[in-house]
């Protein structure tokens, strides 16, 4: 008997049954579904993941202001301003590990165009920030020189802000050399920076501004203390071969050198590992993957033993057919072949429909809670594989027990 045949005779034993065979179907239905939703879903995540990873640069460590206890009384973090530009300059020198360290004054500030305005966040920084978060600039230049040391004003723009002030359709290079207001300060804009999407938190990194350090210092904030050249973060990039550990331990000794702390003595200052942070969210997004998969893949498993309850209960109903089969020439192996082959069929329809169920549900996930989805075909090909070994494995042994009946026994049996 050839395997077309058999194929068919598979679909018109499942089509006498029909209901029988949907509720069975039930069990592969549901878990094929739910492996592909899940995958979908924890692959979307994984990806977003990795993409803030880059939006952040790799090996970027951020320090900040830490606490302090003065009399007894204690400052929340970041109260007290205890980084200074000093500092940042000293780190690479005194760091070999350390490729830039960035000085960085953050506030926040309206920026006006025309009868155009936006808030947003403003940063004040030198040119290192954007070699250590990577960021690039879609069209003018960088700050010179001159501008750093002179307070030049001077601003560069993301992407968000740059299509609030002007408009959808403005090209970025027509938006080089005009000037908006900044706390009422003419600046003109030298630079639009690349997109880097939302940060870790949700927060849209491209509705931002950046001006050199010293315009946000004497400019813009009157920033405390500014003869002590202040800051409230340093940002800082360590060399994609050295030891991230190694290159923190060298920084918090430096600076607790430079701010003369004591042993003992609690850091003025915190030190995050940004990249580590953000490594631990993909390896827990990967983990919740794979935890929801292997529950998707447990409703598989009762589909399977599904499919072999109601295979053996489908060979104890046809024993008469099975010995008429056996009994005009029919062999053991043709019989075996044929109830395989039911098996295989049916667990094959329901990891196709669970597919189908399973795409859908990830769209509709995906839609309704605002998630990004990712369905490859690797996971498509997997899951319905996946199935129809599920189909021979538990649909062998009712097969098996169904070639090794004696035609004569087989004809007798009522």
């Amino acid at each position: 008997m050839d395997l077309l045949s058999t194929f068919r005779i598979a679909l018109r034993a499942l089509r006498t049954n029909s209901l029988r065979s949907a509720l069975t179907m039930l069990g592969i239905i549901i878990g094929v579904g739910a492996v592909i939703a899940m995958i979908g879903v924890g692959k979307g995540a994984q990806t977003r993941v990795e993409e803030q990873v880059r939006s952040l640069g790799s090996n970027v460590m951020v320090l900040w202001p830490s606490s302090t206890n003065t009399g007894g009384v204690r400052s929340g973090v970041g109260g007290v301003q205890t980084l200074t530009e000093d500092d940042a300059r000293a780190i690479p020198i005194e760091v070999p590990e350390v490729l830039y360290a960035a000085p960085t004054h953050r506030a926040s500030g309206q920026v006006v165009y025309g009868n155009q305005n936006w808030f947003a966040a403003v940063f004040g920084v030198n040119n290192d920030f954007f070699d250590v978060r990577e960021w690039g600039l879609v069209a003018g230049r960088l700050f010179e020189p001159n501008e750093t040391a002179s307070a030049g004003k001077v601003i560069i723009i993301g992407q968000t802000v740059a299509r609030q002030l002007f408009g959808e359709d403005t090209p970025f290079e027509d938006m080089i050399d005009r000037t908006v207001r900044l706390r009422r300060v003419p600046l003109t804009v030298i630079g639009i920076a690349e997109r880097k999407g939302q940060s870790a938190v949700g927060q849209d990194q491209d509705d931002a501004v950046f001006v050199p350090l010293s315009t946000a210092r004497t400019r813009l904030f009157g920033i405390v203390q500014g003869k002590l050249r202040r800051v409230n973060s340093i940002w800082i990039k360590v060399g994609p071969s050295e030891d991230m550990k190694q290159a923190e331990d060298g920084i918090r000794a430096l600076l607790r050198q430079r701010h003369r702390l004591q042993p003992g003595q609690d850091d003025d200052f915190t030190i995050r590992n940004l990249t580590e942070v953000m490594q631990a969210q993909e390896a827990a997004s990967r983990a919740m993957t794979a935890l929801l998969a292997a529950i998707a893949g447990v409703s598989l498993l009762v589909g399977g033993i599904g499919i072999m309850n109601i295979m053996l209960v489908s060979v104890t109903e046809r024993t008469r057919e099975i010995g008429l089969r056996m009994a005009v020439g029919a062999r053991g192996n043709d019989i075996l072949s044929q109830f395989l082959v039911e098996a295989v069929t049916l667990a094959s329809i329901g990891g196709a429909i669970g597919v189908a169920l399973g795409v859908a549900a990830a769209q509709l996930v995906g839609q309704s809670a605002g998630w990004r989805i990712e369905i490859d075909t690797a996971a498509i090909v997997m899951a319905f594989g996946f199935a129809a070994l599920i189909g021979i494995f538990f649909g062998y042994y009712p097969a098996r027990k169904a070639s090794r009946l004696e035609p004569i026994d087989a004809l007798r049996y009522e």
